[in-house]
């Protein structure tokens, strides 16, 4: 039972206390969490992506209220390092220290930390009957609003349980993928046209002949400067082309001889 009246010693023990009790409630969490993420990809593995979408949701919960959790611990550290401010004879809590105040009177029965109830009970009696309502009711909006969001009890939306599903079964190492990325996975297929090896399968006949032709390494300088001897009436054909690529390089040689004169 809390005591009748303000003790100043035991109100900071018992913020103390609250902070360990706090964190040791976070660990179980964080180790139940883990078990049922364990669960979830086993029941990916098998098929049951249902039974994994409604278990996922609770650990989605569970993760809100992991949250809720921490934000309290810090809530609790800051009124023992800004103690001093709590001590005061005042029926309304210092500016620096009226956040904490109000989150925790406001969101303590919702965790199920006794020490942090305790210290509920300790701080509504200090600051009065007419704070502490107006604290649980968060007339002035003096609640976090952090706090505020993780106690909204809502249905986690088809997006963030997709996203669940697929971070668990990438850290298990199963192959799952959710209807909805498989749908746009189809849409941008179709969106995007044939493959490569479709279009090569499309194309007339003598374009692959043309394709098959072509070179896998593209020919070096030196070989397209060099040509190759052929026989028969290809002959003259190739005399006629080293004749005028000589003229080309003796047209060359002499303009590059003018410029040196410059």
């Amino acid at each position: 039972m809390p005591p009748s009246t303000w003790n100043t010693a035991k109100a900071k023990v018992q913020g103390l206390l609250s902070v360990q009790r706090l964190r040791i409630a976070q660990q179980k969490k964080e180790a139940h969490a883990k078990g049922s993420r364990r669960d979830i990809a086993l029941l990916l593995e098998k098929g049951k992506t249902e039974s994994a979408r409604v278990k996922v949701e609770a650990v989605i919960n569970e993760d809100v209220n992991l949250e809720l959790y921490e934000l309290l611990e810090l809530y609790c550290e800051l009124l023992i390092a800004r103690f001093g401010l709590l001590d005061q004879n005042t029926r309304d809590p210092d500016p620096g220290i009226s956040e904490g105040v109000c989150s925790i009177i406001h969101a303590a029965p919702r965790t199920e930390v006794k020490e942090l109830l305790v210290l509920r009970d300790m701080l509504m009696h200090k600051y009065g009957r007419d704070f502490s309502a107006a604290a649980m009711e968060n007339r002035s909006g003096c609640v976090s609003e952090r706090i505020m969001r993780k106690l909204v009890i809502e249905t986690p939306s088809e997006e963030l349980v997709d996203a669940y599903l697929g971070e668990i079964a990438k850290a298990y190492g199963v192959k799952w993928a959710s209807a909805s990325s498989i749908t746009a996975a189809a849409q941008g297929s179709v969106v995007g046209g044939p493959s490569g090896s479709d279009t090569l399968e499309s194309l007339p006949l003598y374009s692959r002949e043309i394709s098959d032709k072509l070179p896998d390494i593209p020919p070096t300088e030196d070989e397209t400067g060099k040509p190759k001897a052929s026989a028969g009436g290809k002959s003259h054909q190739t005399e006629h082309s080293k004749e005028e690529t000589e003229d080309e390089f003796a047209v060359l040689a002499r303009r590059f001889e003018e410029l040196k004169k410059r």
